[in-house]
């Protein structure tokens, strides 16, 4: 799925020709022709937008204001400023708001492109520090998790509830999905938030040494116990304990495991006195662990105790609409950190991504992205950067190598070309083989010197050869007012 853009401006010609662009671009277009507007699109349930494209100077609500309301909603969405004013205090004063960027009307297709592409990059790579940070810190959240599938959207609302609680959580999900970052969005979206979060694999524990692990020992209390141990339990009191993979547990260690959980005290092997804690118990499995209980190699008492809040993360061949966002944010960690110059997916890749079934979930496509920018000898990653997911799609290497190096320059020729294929030879007869009234002829020249030279239309008034405030006249008197946008020409008017 490409980055989604909102464009804000209330010239409602600047504003389609802007969609225009971005969608020849390859990206997704909205709009909304006001600062209320925009404010209420941010807002809307399940919104969710890569970049935005704001005027600042509107009626009403202007683009400094919806900056300034921006930061007050604590939205992420980066943000491009365009204006007709290309002042140096101009430039200031929206960066210091909070823009990404600032770009002056009319914007030619380069410099446009060249702003969208830095602006998501930097804003990807600022998402994973922060993200990085967070949960150093212990203070990730649902909010560092956005999510455009309806399946994972559904399980952030499932989570969201269970951290107003300290319930326990038994997320269930297959490997690689990301269970323990989830339990990581619940531990700090609670009270809980920015104590210790401990992590145990309970799967990669010899069975031997469980009880030691997560419940502690005494100096002596065993051959090799050398010194005191305080255990997991005791290190995560008064935060949370995250025990992955429980499904693993050897069945002696789940009773002590059961008395740890209902009772909030631990019994440390070679103590003469039980130990207690306060834990908040996240869990986690990849399996089917009711299946697990009627084999008979999990307590059924410890299975119910665990699951009272039971979360299900979906694979991600469940959220494909989820893939390009994550393969972006790699990308943009992996480039920051192999420090190479890779800033970008081209389409065709992400059509291959997001066609294959990624049986290892995000951890599988996470390290996809990391060969691909390791090996990548342009600064896009292309889809013949994936020779094995292409393998495993079936798609032949020769069909792949058609696809051309992305550059700017083929970016932009690209919509050349389209308008060299369709650019009209105007016809002087009409259907009835008379000639054409030169009100016609002249309503589909400036029809197509528009469209030509992408709605500059200081650049169309001059090739034309006529001032901008008479091609603004024309537009309305030859009825091109509704289907080019209209605008109030009276500021043109005055210039002239």
């Amino acid at each position: 799925m490409s980055a989604t853009i909102l464009i804000v401006d209330d010239d409602p010609v600047q504003r389609r020709l802007l969609e225009a662009q971005v969608r020849r671009f390859g990206y997704e277009a909205r709009t909304a022709e006001d600062g209320a507007g925009a404010i209420e699109a941010l807002t809307l349930p399940g919104a969710a937008y890569d970049l935005m494209f704001l005027d600042l100077a509107m009626p009403g609500m202007d683009g400094l204001a919806v900056l300034e309301r921006m930061r007050e909603l604590g939205s992420p969405t980066p943000v491009i400023v365009q204006t007709a004013n290309g002042s140096i205090e101009a430039v200031v004063t929206a960066m210091r708001a909070g823009a990404a960027d600032f770009v002056v009307k009319p914007v030619g297709p380069e410099r446009l492109q060249i702003s969208i592409r830095n602006a998501l990059r930097a804003d990807a790579l600022e998402g994973e520090i922060r993200r990085i940070g967070r949960r150093a810190a212990g203070t990730l959240s649902f909010r560092d998790l956005p999510t455009r599938a309806p399946a994972m959207a559904e399980a952030v609302r499932i989570g969201e509830r269970a951290a107003a609680s300290h319930i326990p959580v038994l997320i269930e999900g297959e490997s690689g999905v990301g269970k323990e970052l989830f339990a990581r969005a619940i531990a700090g979206s609670g009270d809980r938030r920015g104590r210790p979060f401990v992590a145990v694999n309970c799967g990669a524990i010899p069975s031997s040494l469980v009880e030691s692990i997560l419940f502690g020992h005494e100096r002596g209390a065993f051959t090799g116990a050398m010194e005191r141990h305080v255990g997991k339990f005791a290190e995560a009191d008064g935060g949370t304990l995250f025990l992955d993979e429980i499904g693993e547990l050897p069945q002696d260690a789940q009773v002590k495991l059961l008395r740890a959980v209902q009772e909030g005290e631990v019994d440390p092997v070679g103590a003469k006195r039980p130990l207690k804690v306060d834990i908040r118990v996240i869990s986690a499995t990849n399996r089917d662990l009711f299946a697990r209980v009627r084999e008979g190699s999990f307590r059924e008492d410890l299975y119910y105790r665990l699951s009272v809040f039971p979360v299900k993360v979906p694979p991600l061949r469940a959220r494909r609409a989820d893939v390009a966002d994550l393969a972006r944010r790699f990308l943009a960690r992996f480039a920051a950190e192999e420090n190479r110059a890779v800033r970008d997916l081209s389409a065709q890749a992400l059509g291959l991504l997001e066609r294959y079934d990624w049986p290892g979930n995000v951890r599988q496509l996470e390290n996809a992205v990391f060969r691909a920018v390791v090996l990548a000898e342009g600064d896009v990653l292309r889809a013949v950067d994936f020779p094995q997911i292409a393998a495993l799609l079936g798609a032949a290497p020769e069909h792949l190598a058609e696809e051309p190096p992305p550059s700017l320059a083929r970016d932009l020729a690209e919509p050349e070309l389209e308008r060299r294929l369709d650019a009209p030879a105007l016809p002087l007869f009409d259907a009835d083989g008379l000639l054409r009234p030169i009100e016609s002829l002249e309503r589909d020249a400036i029809r197509y010197a528009i469209r030509h030279l992408g709605g500059q239309m200081t650049e169309v008034a001059r090739r034309l050869g006529i001032g901008r405030s008479t091609l603004y006249r024309r537009l309305k008197d030859l009825g091109l007012e509704t289907e080019c946008g209209g605008r109030d020409t009276s500021d043109d008017e005055a210039v002239a």
